[in-house]
């Protein structure tokens, strides 16, 4: 029975053309500036929507129930889909009436945008279970020592939540590099889309897709190496409350 693998192109695969691997690996480093970008907003509007619910006022909690309800129970595609159109359409309608003329907006800020939105409804959540994890005593008692409501944030409350907070925040990160995909149907030059022209150029469909899945799959093994890494360091000290 002939090998299959022998009838694998391979040199499609050349970092130079007519070699398709250029490519990849250039929307390959997309998909990654866009998780990354992505998922250090979404971290922000995380810290801010899990302290609004857990600390802020009545309308400021509200809101913030409606934000995490709404991007958790739409599909992502959706949002995207909303986001980058209505989004990108709404803010020329707002810069078309203060006078100023409409901008192109680059598909790489919109797709960290579109990213950040999605992941600061989780990562509120994750922070917030984190932080009531805390034990209230180590709350109470940088408050007694007279600290701020600030320094008290920085330097006990952030501090002690991480070891809850690093699970579900790891996921997220792995989420976040899958979720640029899903920006291939928006026209943004993520690993996906030139993936599949890629395929579609040269009818190897197989060897591409396989060539992306090894691709996601190498970031994957090292997001896994970088977070045992970083939760190893955050448990220093740290006592499990039995």
């Amino acid at each position: 029975m002939a090998d299959p693998v022998a009838f694998i192109n391979w040199s499609l695969l050349a970092l130079e053309p007519p070699g398709w691997g250029g490519v990849l690996l250039r929307g390959f480093v997309s998909s990654i500036q866009i998780a990354i970008g992505g998922y250090a907003f979404g971290l922000l509007l995380g810290v801010g929507g899990a302290f609004g619910k857990l600390y802020g006022g009545p309308i400021l909690r509200d809101l913030m129930e409606c934000y995490t309800t709404i991007v958790r129970a739409v599909p992502e595609l959706v949002l995207i889909l909303l986001l980058y159109y209505a989004g990108t359409d709404a803010l020329n309608q707002l810069l078309s009436l203060i006078g100023v003329g409409t901008v192109d907006i680059s598909g790489l800020a919109a797709g960290i945008f579109v990213i950040g939105i999605v992941q600061g409804a989780y990562s509120t959540e994750v922070l917030r279970g984190a932080i009531k994890a805390v034990p209230a005593g180590q709350i109470e008692a940088a408050r007694a020592y007279g600290m701020s409501p600030f320094k008290v944030m920085t330097r006990v409350t952030l501090p002690a939540m991480l070891p809850y907070a690093i699970p579900g925040l790891s996921n997220l990160w792995l989420i976040a590099t899958k979720d640029t995909a899903l920006l291939a149907v928006v026209g943004f030059s993520e690993l996906t889309l030139v993936t599949r022209q890629a395929a579609g150029a040269t009818k190897s469909y197989i060897l591409f897709f396989c060539a992306a899945g090894v691709l996601y799959l190498a970031l994957t093994l090292v997001s896994d190496l970088i977070i045992k890494i970083i939760e190893r360091r955050a448990r220093r000290g740290f006592v499990e409350q039995s």
